[in-house]
């Protein structure tokens, strides 16, 4: 029987079919946007900066969820492309429950241990009470936030990525109105932003477990499982790239926060965290269209189906062209505006962040490549070579250029670490896929 996967796609039809997964992202980087939004105009840039240095910590631990839901999602959609649709079902239920217990696990020692995690991130006397406070309150949503990165996979696998849509617009406006009410209006100060940032997680990650666990016309629902540590296994290595990509960006934060401490102090590290927030939501438009193509690639993958896939190859490569072009482009037009909206207040923390900006932009012009090449190995079920590209590109190069550039140029090489880091890792990307091109018949 066909279905939405098998179908030859067109520039058109393959627009249509990932748009849900990027608009997804996007809002789901623009809702965590607004914490810091609301938190630098009505708290002030010393709880900002807090929010800012125990974020990275937060990111890791969730990025279990979309390790196992990136790395799972490649092995269930290659499983329905072989015609095992009850065995992709009982995979599909077994990951998610893995993941819940998981969230779980890291709740509670998260919760025991957060303080001197803190400390040892370099959170000060002035800092450290903030880390905490949103920390801990961030920490109880977890479990949630796990399952809403794994379900941004599988609902575009379902078949089903409007789904995914509407659950990230609903916990989205959560967020908003939640920051809205509790900082502006009942000034809860950071614990606000808290506070609303958890609800939008609870929305995001139990709206689809509650849709899966009901009788459904998707592909996938939760059905009698067991655990199956081969493909729990085949899972985390599979999708560790993606894991990889979100530990190696959370510890490069963390020196990115240490360099630019010690350069300029609090101001360095609030004007990092309002170029990340704007990062996130460029990015997002790159991580989405992956997590939109990348079960079509599984799929095609696992039905042999050549042709397609080589069809789905040359067309992203030049939808990311373009909107690498597009990114950059509009990144150095908007780099004030955007910039004035968090930290208009401070002239010099103004002037710093613009600057900064314009430079780190540069990187837009490479990282969708290197974005797309990752996740597309992770689709093949090549989870080697997927991870080793983002090792390099995320935490190798990157750091190397945090350490070995401020020597030379202050600042201004902290801001172009990201961009020299990208242009090394698109030399790989390159390399992967043309040494693979036999073995996987993409070109």
């Amino acid at each position: 029987m066909a279905n939405q996967l098998s179908q030859h796609f067109t520039y058109s039809k393959l627009i249509k079919f990932v748009i849900s997964s990027v608009i997804m992202m996007i809002f789901t980087s623009i809702y965590g946007v607004v914490d810091g939004l609301f938190v630098s105009n009505y708290v002030g840039k010393t709880p900002f900066a807090g929010l800012n240095l125990i974020m990275p910590l937060l990111m890791i631990l969730s990025s279990l969820g979309f390790m196992i839901g990136t790395g799972g999602s490649a092995i269930v959609s290659k499983t329905l492309g072989e015609g095992e649709s009850k065995k992709a079902n009982e995979y599909f239920s077994m990951l998610v429950y893995v993941t819940l217990i998981i969230g779980i696990v890291l709740t509670i020692s998260g919760e025991i241990f957060l303080r001197p995690i803190a400390l040892l991130m370099g959170a000060d006397e002035n800092l450290i009470e903030y880390c905490v406070l949103y920390g801990r309150i961030l920490l109880l949503s977890l479990p949630a936030f796990m399952l809403q990165n794994l379900f941004q996979s599988f609902l575009v696998t379902a078949e089903k990525p409007q789904i995914g849509l509407a659950v990230i617009v609903i916990a989205g406006i959560t967020n908003i109105i939640g920051d809205f009410l509790f900082i502006a209006v009942f000034r809860w100060g950071l614990a606000g932003a808290g506070i609303a940032t958890a609800l939008s997680q609870v929305m995001g990650g139990f709206i689809p477990f509650i849709y899966f666990s009901r009788k459904n016309t998707s592909l996938l629902r939760f059905t009698k499982t067991r655990f199956n540590g081969k493909i729990l296994f085949k899972t985390c290595t599979n999708g560790s790239s993606e894991l990889m990509t979100n530990i190696s960006i959370s510890l490069v934060s963390m020196i990115y926060n240490f360099q630019l401490m010690s350069v300029a102090g609090e101001d360095g590290v609030s004007a990092y965290g309002v170029i990340m927030y704007v990062n996130f939501v460029f990015v997002a438009i790159f991580i989405g269209f992956s997590i939109g193509t990348a079960p079509l690639i599984g799929y095609n993958y696992g039905s042999g189906n050549h042709k397609e896939l080589q069809n789905l190859f040359k067309k992203s490569l030049v939808i990311v062209s373009i909107t690498a072009l597009f990114l950059f482009t509009i990144s150095q037009i908007l780099s004030s505006p955007l910039t004035k909206i968090f930290v208009g207040y401070d002239e010099s923390l103004f002037n710093m962040t613009s600057h900064g900006f314009k430079i780190y932009a540069i990187s837009f012009l490479i990282n969708g490549f290197n974005i797309a090449g990752s996740s597309f190995f992770t689709a093949l079920g090549n989870g080697l070579i997927s991870a080793l590209i983002s090792f390099l590109r995320t935490l190798v190069f990157q750091v190397s250029a945090l350490i070995i550039l401020p020597i030379f140029f202050g600042i201004n090489g902290i801001w172009a670490s990201i961009a020299v880091a990208e242009f090394l890792a698109v030399i790989v990307t390159v390399i992967f896929f043309v040494k693979n091109k036999e073995k996987y018949h993409y070109l």
